[in-house]
């Protein structure tokens, strides 16, 4: 998996999704996976990565982060499909 300065998308168990930064894509994975991550994630998994992009700077990352995180899920789901057709 990635390394560098990397915004992430998880689906969780129940239906819902998470967005994270992260400069070590594995060991988050991993650690989303042992519920000692994020808080919101925590008994939600076992989780799929959907999508993830790496950028050149954390603020970057982090403002595709936050801009994400605004966006509806329907919204979202079309983020990731034009940017997968890539």
């Amino acid at each position: 998996m990635q390394s560098g300065h990397v915004m992430y998308v998880l689906a969780c168990c129940d239906g819902s999704w998470y967005a994270g930064y992260t400069t070590d894509l594995t060991k988050r994975m991993t650690l989303h996976e042992a519920g000692k991550a994020a808080k919101y994630t925590r008994g939600r998994g076992p989780f799929t990565l959907v999508w993830y992009e790496v950028f050149a700077t954390k603020t970057a990352a982090l403002q595709a982060e936050y801009a994400f995180k605004q966006l509806t899920r329907k919204q979202k789901e079309r983020y990731i499909e034009e940017r997968k057709d890539k």
